[in-house]
Order: structure tokens, then C-alpha cells, then sequence
């Protein structure tokens, strides 16, 4: 059987074609109907999608990130159009980061990416996900979230001097530039996650370790400890979790957690998932 796997966050959608031992590749923007419309994402899965999977696809498993259940049926259309004998499932990136954390086996899997989520997964189904709440009411442990912290300490004069310098060389923002990205324009969670980059950058300091820190235990307290995590393995994925992952290992050697599996992109585990390996 010759599978199509996507795994689609903010930015890029990744894709792996799978037919028999082979595994093919190619990445796309993300894909998302709350931002593309149809005939964007048509145009997308027929002129960069196609090309590499073919069109005698039998099965297409597509993950999204904020895949809603009124959006769904967009994103099968769309598909079905393009791999017409194929069967199609859309699901959500919770899904996704799930089964390629534990596949068939329990955990409590997170997704620390540009937001954050977290859901006890029983080998079949998810169960008790906690509400993301976005990055004003949540997204606890993301890179919006440290960027959130970072942005607010910078504009109140709570950031060490040294940083302060070399974070106005870098990007020559004003108060107004600020209020302007986050308030009045879109996609204010990219733009604070985007200094997740040099939060990361600068990890050593004393004052981005302690800012990590505290991300990462609200992320923790506020949903990882809905479930039993010193019984449970707690397993990762997302850019943010691969970056500051040495930050998250620390954590859990001194609470006593049982650390799962962790991923940078949950596509490697997902075409595990579906191979059957």
C-alpha cells in the first residue's frame, strides 16, 4: 500500500511518501484553511505534492495544527482532489505528536513548538487534552510564551544591559514597532516566537536561563501535572523542545519525571507509525 504522510505546523508542512521499503520527501508551506484558501492549497499539493508521491496514492494521513472539526472536511476535499483513489484522514497535530511519541503505547505527549500543547494518550486515544488557550491565555513552555516573557521584560527595562544592546543591533524595534506587531497586526504568536531564536542563542546567561526555566515549570505545572508524569513517560516535539531540550532534561532528573521520547519534527515518528516498524 502506497501511503502519504504530512505532518503541516505554522510555517512548512513536511510530506513523506511511503511505498514499500521507500520513503520519499518533500517539504511545503504550511497548510492550514484557516489561512490558505482552497485553491492555494489545490495549487500547492498539485504542483509541489504530486510530482514526488504520484497519483496511485492509496492512503493519505494529513496533521495539522489547528485542525478544528468545521475545517476538516476543507482539507479532505482539497486532498481528495488531488489523490482521487486515495483513502483520506485529516487529524490534528495532538494526533500526530501521540503516535509518533508512543505509537500503540501510553504517555503524556507535549508539543512545544511556536504554541503548546499536552494530552494523556492511552495507546489508542487521546484522552484529558488540555486547553492550549493560545499565547495570551497559555501556550505555557513555547516559543510565543518566551518571547512574550522576553518582550515584556525588555519594553519594562527588566532585561541586563549587555542583552538589551545586542538585542536593539539585531532588530531595531521600537515601543511603537512593538505595540504595532502584536496588537494591530497578524500573527502576533510568529513574531514573539520568532526571538525564541535568540533566547536560545544566548541560553547561558544567567538571566535567559532562569526566563527558560520558568517557561518550561509554568508549561509543566500548568499542564503536564494534569496527569502522573514521575509514572508516565513524557515525550516531546516541536522546534522549541528539540532547542531547549538539555533545559528540559535538567528539569526532569531533578523532579523525578519519567522522560519519553523527544522529536525536533514528529514526522520521523509518524513514518514509523504508519510503516509499521
Amino acid at each position: 500500500m502506497k501511503q502519504l504522510v504530512a505532518d503541516s505546523g505554522a510555517s512548512n508542512t513536511e510530506w513523506r511518501v511511503l511505498d514499500g521499503t521507500q520513503v520519499k520527501a518533500v517539504t511545503t508551506v504550511g497548510i492550514s484553511p484557516v489561512y490558505l484558501k482552497p485553491a492555494q492549497i489545490k495549487k500547492i499539493l498539485t504542483k509541489e505534492v504530486l510530482p514526488v508521491a504520484g497519483d496511485d496514492v492509496d492512503r493519505v494521513w494529513f496533521y495539522g495544527a489547528g485542525v478544528v472539526e468545521d475545517l476538516k472536511d476543507t482539507l479532505a476535499a482539497c486532498l481528495a482532489e488531488a489523490f482521487p483513489k486515495a483513502e483520506i484522514a485529516v487529524e490534528s497535530d495532538m494526533l500526530a505528536a501521540c503516535r509518533a511519541l508512543f505509537g500503540d503505547g501510553a504517555g503524556i505527549a507535549c508539543i512545544l513548538g511556536t504554541g503548546s500543547n499536552c494530552c494523556y494518550w492511552d495507546g489508542k486515544n487521546m484522552t484529558s487534552v488540555a486547553k492550549a488557550g493560545g499565547f495570551i491565555l497559555g501556550d505555557e513552555g513555547s516559543g510565543a510564551y518566551m518571547g512574550k516573557m522576553f518582550i515584556s521584560d525588555y519594553i519594562k527595562g527588566l532585561v541586563p544591559a549587555a542583552l538589551c544592546k545586542e538585542f536593539d543591533k539585531r532588530y531595531h524595534l521600537t515601543y511603537a514597532d512593538i505595540v504595532s506587531k502584536v496588537y494591530r497586526e497578524e500573527a502576533p504568536s510568529k513574531f514573539l516566537a520568532g526571538f525564541s531564536l535568540f533566547i536560545s542563542e544566548f541560553s547561558n546567561h544567567p538571566y535567559m536561563k532562569n526566563l527558560i526555566m520558568e517557561s518550561l515549570e509554568a508549561f509543566i505545572s500548568r499542564n503536564v501535572m494534569h496527569y502522573d508524569p514521575r509514572r508516565t513517560p513524557v515525550g516531546f516535539v516541536g522546534s522549541v523542545a528539540e532547542a531547549y531540550q538539555g533545559f528540559i532534561y535538567q528539569f526532569f532528573r531533578n523532579a523525578g519525571f519519567k522522560l519519553g521520547p523527544l522529536y525536533g519534527k514528529p514526522i520521523d515518528g509518524l513514518v514509523k507509525y504508519h510503516s509499521g516498524k
